[in-house]
């Protein structure tokens, strides 16, 4: 063999090998499901421009499982009353554009249910610090067993507990849900953490006023449509039936549909795996994906919007944030440092300002813009859905 020829055919080699490395990497992140429609919305997705009118929406959704990993009762309830207690202490004194405290969405685990967890929490929410809504981890479930499951909590949550919001017209108790395990609508490729083909359909009947589930990537049940408001038709002879769906705005809402808010996912080529594979930004805030201030830009670039409100950025970020780890940065200085900081980015650019929003404010104000609202963010918080405090 030539002595120039061996050298091509091990750099060939070498290519051929980290290109492999590649694609497994990227079916591994589920990459495959989600590029082909980031890739289509690249004309769209951008940062806001200097001068740009940009109202955040920002909203926590916590899968908050204080009885994660089978820890003992009395451990459970020591991190519940940790959030009790540091909330007000951390954040009692920072107040959004509107004069309001950070506020925070803890999605209870029916599966988990405690009422003195719940009954903690009450006095917290009541103190404008938050909101309750419904989390749930099944697996091989029946349509009616789900559906009396979800009206059983949901009368507890209203009865036991006085939470839960109600539409302001007709008095009705709603709630917002997020899956357990992102298996939404029996997503999972394997069929497991689920079983129902219709739970959209069964959630929309039992009074769920949208969907905070996504993006759930790197899990294969991240859906194809990301960085999207939008409605979901189910078909209750398919799983998955959230894949696709109608933009809010975009026209009428579908008959029988339910609503889906998503969460920022985008790639994060300033930080790159082995140099190459550029991070996920999926919105998450946890030990390892700490709130950092350089991280708005990316979720803003996402635009996550209603069109008729183009000023408005829907920001939905989501954390486990009864996990201990995740303690160390959502109840400590790393999250008192990034609202500090949208302080001060709201003092130095007058077009920018941000709102700390529960759950149901922001369905209230997707509601809102998707009726042509021309008013301020503060005044459309309670729109259709409303909390007695």
């Amino acid at each position: 063999m030539n002595p120039m020829v061996l050298p091509m055919v091990l750099a060939g080699a070498g290519a051929a090998s980290a290109m492999g490395l590649v694609v497994s990497q990227a079916r591994r992140r589920s990459l495959d499901r989600w590029l082909p429609s980031y890739l289509e919305e690249t004309a769209r997705r951008r940062p806001p421009r200097a001068g740009e009118p940009v109202h955040l929406l920002l909203a926590i959704a916590d899968h908050f499982e204080p009885g994660r990993d089978g820890v003992a009762p009395a451990v459970a309830r020591a991190r519940v009353d940790r959030w009790v207690q540091d909330y007000p202490r951390l954040f009692g004194a920072l107040c959004d554009s509107d004069g309001r405290p950070p506020r925070h969405t803890f999605f209870y685990p029916i599966d988990e249910y405690q009422p003195e967890h719940l009954d903690a929490l009450v006095p917290l929410c009541r103190a404008g610090y938050g909101e309750v809504e419904v989390h749930l981890h099944h697996d091989g479930d029946r349509p009616e067993q789900l559906r009396a499951q979800l009206l059983h909590f949901k009368d507890i949550l209203a009865a036991r507990h006085g939470l839960l919001p109600r539409h302001r017209d007709t008095g009705e108790r709603a709630y917002g849900f997020v899956h357990g395990n992102w298996a939404l609508d029996n997503a999972r490729p394997d069929g497991r953490c689920c079983g129902v083909n219709n739970e959209l359909d069964i959630l929309r009947q039992t009074g769920c006023y949208a969907d905070f589930t996504l993006p759930s990537a790197p899990s294969p049940t991240q859906t194809r449509k990301i960085n999207s408001i939008y409605y979901a038709t189910d078909d209750p002879h398919r799983p998955k039936s959230h894949d696709s769906g109608i933009d809010v705005g975009a026209g009428p809402a579908p008959p029988e549909a339910l609503l889906l808010i998503q969460g920022p996912l985008l790639l994060d080529w300033s930080d790159r795996k082995w140099g190459i594979l550029p991070h996920v930004e999926n919105g998450c805030l946890q030990e390892s994906q700490p709130p950092r201030i350089d991280r708005l830009d990316l979720w803003l670039t996402a635009r996550v919007q209603v069109r008729t409100r183009p000023d408005w950025f829907f920001v939905k970020l989501y954390t486990h944030g009864a996990e201990d780890y995740n303690m160390r940065v959502l109840l400590d200085e790393p999250m008192v440092q990034f609202h500090q900081a949208l302080a001060r980015r709201a003092g130095e650019d007058p077009a920018f300002h941000y709102h700390y929003v529960t759950a149901r404010e922001m369905v209230n104000l997707v509601r809102a813009a998707e009726a042509g609202w021309t008013g301020s963010v503060a005044s459309a918080r309670d729109y259709q859905l409303v909390w007695d405090h």
